[in-house]
């Protein structure tokens, strides 16, 4: 399964099987963790065998979860980047994830913080958790917004590469399904992206540039 193909079957799980996920897995999933702490600067943590998060939460059972016992911990140093960051990179994690045959659910406020096992400096915070495992189910789609309605620019008149970083943005979960976030084109390639108003809208960001980049391919275009 390539990155194309885990956007589009890729769904939050809330629901997971006793299924532990293999020891081989398991490593690697450490070992991409330990390549983006060191690209991104952050303190990514992977937390295995660890129930109470989910199952001494009253605001877990309030979310629907259920089976939880590992997890990433998206901690990095307080910034005000700090969000986006996590939002990209934890999106990496998700998807490398779901080429794995696992699944996942951004979580911001369904759990307990287990500080026993969190390993967090005092110039650092822990922004949300994301669930991984065996779901009991694939999860399911949402309705997606049209492209024009968060694109500034007509996208009939795009170029191809822009039209497919657009469709793969659509695809990325947002918190609350909101998809508060807005791309324009501008001359010479160069692609701006804001951020819209709401919970955890810069971790959305970060998301959505990183499968923007997907479908659009990184060498056809700039940030700005």
């Amino acid at each position: 399964m390539n990155l194309i193909e885990a956007i589009k079957e890729r769904h939050s799980v809330r629901h997971y099987t006793s299924q532990a996920i293999e020891p081989e897995k398991i490593e690697h999933l450490q070992q991409l963790v330990q390549e983006y702490n060191s690209q991104s600067g952050l303190h990514i943590q992977l937390i295995t065998n660890e129930p109470r998060s989910f199952g001494e939460s009253l605001l877990a059972r309030y979310g629907k979860f259920s089976g939880v016992t590992t997890y990433f911990a998206m901690i990095g140093t307080k910034s005000d980047s700090l969000a986006e960051t996590v939002g990209y990179y934890g999106e990496k994690l998700v998807l490398k994830a779901q080429t794995m045959g696992l699944n996942t659910c951004w979580v911001g406020l369904s759990y307990k913080k287990i500080s026993s096992v969190l390993d967090i400096a005092s110039d650092e915070k822990l922004v949300c958790l994301i669930s991984v495992g065996y779901g009991a189910t694939q999860g399911v789609d949402h309705k997606r917004k049209s492209p024009n309605k968060v694109s500034a620019i007509d996208i009939k008149t795009a170029p191809q590469w822009y039209k497919q970083g657009v469709a793969c943005a659509l695809l990325a979960p947002t918190a609350i399904n909101q998809q508060k976030f807005k791309f324009d084109l501008k001359p010479g390639n160069r692609v701006s992206v804001k951020a819209g108003i709401g919970p955890y809208a810069k971790v959305d960001l970060g998301i959505v540039k990183y499968h923007f980049e997907i479908g659009a391919g990184k060498k056809n275009f700039v940030w700005v």
